[in-house]
């Protein structure tokens, strides 16, 4: 496992390289196999695990169900200072009796002074810890000043609950702005950004917030002075729920298109060539970028995780990494 320093200017630590996504912990992944999957993680080397407040509503739980058995497992194993826990907040249910949307209507709490304020004490107590080391805005909230959210992310700070704040889903001039705020109310910037991202490249058309974009990258790269402090990238489904190891199954639409198809083709030849699997050059290629990101891999079984654990070593030399950066000659 290699590892990377996250810092907002004020507050730093180490984290692993690769985040292990809980999302799934305590619904679609019962007990047993989440405490197993962590176990190995840990074993492994790894310490940054990702987590939210409303994980996962959608799969039948009540969207605590990843906080409260990561938990469990942290009392039950006395390793809670051996680890980083971030979570989210902002996209929990505004009306219980409604569903979740990613479109407007969405339901979504969002990010006003007072859900914060009372959505990140609860989401300590639910993961039964006195602080939270990365706290993100799960959503792009423009129904509240960002003056708003971000000094009552800053107070969080302020009374030690919170060690880094973040944001998610949001476009990168909204990021820039959040991190100017912050600099106006002399309080920390937001020190991590989670957005979707992997080799694949998303469609045009989909017209989305939420994916990394060249600008977000040069934005980060420029980051790391005391004028503007550091700026990480961590970035959600970068396998696509198993779309990139498979050839027979179906992309997500987003990034279904002919670019796409000769991009995870290639993944496929130059992992037989290195001897690593589809996904392992995947999260090869995101951990190496003259930009690194760190991907929260989410998994549901041991074989799963082992898999994903071989890419942390995984080193892509000049040459492999020029042809997968190359322009498929097949998607012109």
């Amino acid at each position: 496992m290699q590892y990377r320093t996250l810092s907002d200017g004020r507050t730093s630590f180490d984290v692993s390289t690769l985040c292990l996504g809980a999302m799934n912990f305590g619904t679609r992944t019962d007990e047993a196999t989440s405490r197993a999957i962590l176990d190995r993680f840990v074993e492994a080397g790894g310490t940054f695990i990702d987590t939210a407040n409303n994980y996962s509503l959608w799969a039948g739980g009540d969207g605590r169900d990843s906080e409260d058995l990561l938990a469990r497992w942290m009392s039950d194993r006395g390793n809670r200072d051996a680890l980083r826990i971030a979570t989210k907040l902002g996209a929990a249910q505004k009306d219980p009796s409604k569903p979740l949307s990613n479109t407007p209507p969405t339901n979504f709490e969002g990010l006003s002074a007072e859900v914060i304020r009372r959505q990140a004490p609860e989401s300590a107590r639910h993961l039964g810890i006195d602080h939270i080391d990365v706290l993100y805005g799960h959503v792009d909230d423009r129904d509240v000043a960002l003056a708003e959210t971000v000094g009552a992310f800053g107070e969080l700070q302020a009374a030690g609950l919170v060690g880094i704040t973040g944001i998610s889903n949001v476009p990168t001039w909204r990021v820039v702005e959040a991190r100017q705020e912050a600099q106006r109310q002399g309080i920390a910037p937001y020190g991590v950004v989670q957005q979707q991202y992997s080799y694949l490249y998303p469609a045009p058309r989909i017209g989305r917030n939420n994916f990394v974009t060249p600008d977000l990258l040069d934005y980060a790269a420029s980051t790391g002075t005391p004028e503007r402090p550091q700026l990480a990238i961590t970035v959600y489904s970068p396998l696509h729920q198993g779309g990139i190891a498979r050839l027979d199954k179906p992309l997500w639409g987003g990034v279904d298109h002919p670019t796409s198809h000769a991009r995870r083709a290639l993944l496929h030849e130059v992992a037989a060539e290195v001897g690593a699997t589809p996904n392992q050059v995947a999260l090869a290629w995101l951990l190496g970028a003259e930009v690194p990101v760190i991907p929260v891999v989410g998994v549901s079984s041991l074989a799963q995780l082992e898999e994903a654990l071989g890419a942390a070593d995984l080193v892509l030399d000049v040459e492999v990494r020029e042809r997968l950066d190359a322009e498929p000659a097949d998607a012109r």
